[in-house]
């Protein structure tokens, strides 16, 4: 394991920073932001295998399972975040995108000495939540040699569940326990070992991809618009009705009118003012159509 770490890519030192001791706040600024730009080239480099596992997550949420993320450290936190902002964005079902990390949920805000070298913590975790062959796992671990990660993929692999790496370095010990392998590699790091920073962009962009690409595949998009956002707040009902507005043409008060009729569904009210039907024919007509507002309204 030792020698593992040592090998990373991420654990590298990182020549173009090696005297940033010495360099101004402007200067360390302008370095990050150069190292930050091969995040982005690298990311684009795996877009396939990206594209893969948008269209694996997709078909097993179609069928009633759910996307699990499983990671520790940094690597947890980013999964839980993305996890945790499906529900108002897409109107999921909180336990449809799961976000675990090692050491549970204190360990969002602190380290837990020890948490992510368990490999057996990882199938408590998925146990508890009676993760099955029906759900994906996204196994996120920018070493490639979490033990936390690998226990909980060897356990979704045994069930005969989608499993699929995101890692930073490669070649590394995920790769032969995952049905797909995304592996952005962007050099190492800024402050050599410190996979917070471009590791972790890198993790950031491509969990956006999965569950952003999933939920469009879904229908939970019409274009670019959020039509399954859920207004749990003064900012979501604006932009609800700024959505109602711009597809269905009406003022700002005839489509507030229409969103309480429709029972603040943007979808539904939509669907309602397109097909002259009322909320529940909308919801009917849009179950038939797998949810997606094109497939109703054109």
């Amino acid at each position: 394991m030792t020698e593992g770490v040592s090998a990373a890519t991420t654990e590298g030192v990182n020549a173009a920073s090696e005297s940033i001791d010495r360099c101004s706040a402007e200067e360390i600024v302008r370095l990050i932001q150069q190292e930050d730009l091969k995040v982005a080239e690298a990311v684009g480099a795996v877009a396939g295998a990206i594209a893969s596992a948008v269209e694996r997550i997709a078909m097993a949420l179609r069928g009633g399972g759910r996307l699990v993320y499983l990671g520790a450290g940094t690597s947890g936190r980013l999964g839980v975040l993305d996890a945790s902002e499906c529900p108002p964005t897409f109107n999921t079902d909180p336990a449809q995108v799961i976000g675990l990390i090692a050491g549970g949920p204190a360990a969002l805000t602190r380290a837990i000495e020890g948490a992510e070298d368990d490999p057996a913590a990882a199938v408590v975790d998925l146990r508890r939540i009676d993760f099955s062959s029906a759900d994906v796992l996204v196994g996120i671990a920018t070493s490639g040699r979490t033990p936390y990660v690998i226990g909980g993929l060897r356990h979704a692999r045994g069930l005969g569940a989608v499993t699929i790496g995101l890692v930073c370095n490669s070649p590394s010990e995920i790769d032969p326990l995952v049905d797909i392998l995304i592996a952005p590699i962007a050099g190492p790091e800024i402050i050599s070992g410190s996979t917070r920073m471009k590791a972790g962009t890198a993790t950031k962009m491509v969990l956006n991809m999965l569950t952003t690409g999933a939920m469009i595949r879904l229908g939970k998009t019409y274009g670019n618009l959020m039509v399954d956002l859920r207004a749990t707040n003064t900012k979501l009902v604006i932009r609800a009705r700024r959505i109602v507005t711009r597809l269905t043409g009406l003022a700002d008060s005839a489509a507030a009118e229409l969103l309480d009729r429709a029972g603040g569904e943007v979808k539904t009210a939509i669907a309602m003012h397109h097909r002259g039907l009322t909320a529940v024919q909308a919801r009917e007509l849009l179950r038939f159509h797998h949810g997606h507002l094109r497939e109703v309204i054109g």
